[in-house]
């Protein structure tokens, strides 16, 4: 397999938008961050976070205490702005629904070759707090690179966020870091395998959940994972 490397371009633009990003954040809201201690630094892991709106993926990379590679939905590379952000962060398009070969190949390559990979295991934003299920994309990650996920709860990254935030009010915004979770290695074969990919999948979004308040557990309401503090 190919060894990846970041673009030096890409390295650059890097450089100067988390700051500039961080910054916009911390005037339009008022930013708190819980469980960076959680955090593998300089290990390879995928962070895995609940999806909102579009507020949501910049929040994260901006605010990440590790420069993080990232996989985004296909279809939002061709809005005017969205899409000029995401291609200088370097942010790696997926198409929803479909299996890409070349795609898994890169994200195999990025995540073994020690850096941190962050997603959203919904597959696109809800436009609500309550959470959907997530798809078994991050079981299959997992199933072939054996990193540990880092759950990430994500709270007031709703719809109205920009216009209560142009408006002065400066609502809250806050990410919340689990602990890494482990999964062993798998042993099944065929559709139990698919199978065994969801429930990862499961797994790692009961986690998410439980870092949130009941309102945002959505699709995971009864079945949430509490973390010990």
């Amino acid at each position: 397999m190919t060894e990846y490397r970041v673009p030096l371009h890409i390295q650059l633009n890097r450089v100067v938008m988390k700051p500039v990003f961080q910054w916009i954040f911390r005037i339009l809201a008022r930013v708190k961050i819980l469980g960076k201690d959680h955090v593998p630094y300089g290990k390879p892991y995928v962070v895995a976070f609940n999806h909102i709106s579009i507020f949501d993926p910049p929040l994260v990379l901006a605010f990440w205490p590790e420069m993080a590679e990232a996989i985004g939905a296909s279809d939002v590379f061709y809005k005017k702005g969205q899409g000029q952000i995401l291609k200088m962060y370097g942010v790696i398009p997926v198409h929803r629904g479909e299996y890409d070969r070349a795609l898994f190949d890169k994200v195999f390559a990025i995540v073994r070759s020690g850096r941190p990979m962050v997603m959203a295991p919904e597959g696109g934003r809800s436009h609500a707090i309550a959470m959907q299920r997530g798809l078994p994309g991050i079981g299959y990650i997992i199933e072939r690179t054996g990193v540990p996920v880092l759950p990430v709860g994500l709270m007031g990254t709703t719809d109205d966020f920009w216009q209560r935030a142009k408006h002065g009010a400066r609502p809250p915004l806050e990410i919340r870091i689990g602990r890494p979770i482990m999964f062993p290695p798998m042993d099944e074969k065929g559709a139990e395998r698919k199978e065994a990919r969801q429930q990862i999948a499961d797994t790692v979004m009961r986690h998410v959940a439980g870092l949130l308040p009941p309102e945002y557990h959505g699709f995971y309401e009864g079945q949430v994972i509490y973390q010990d503090s």
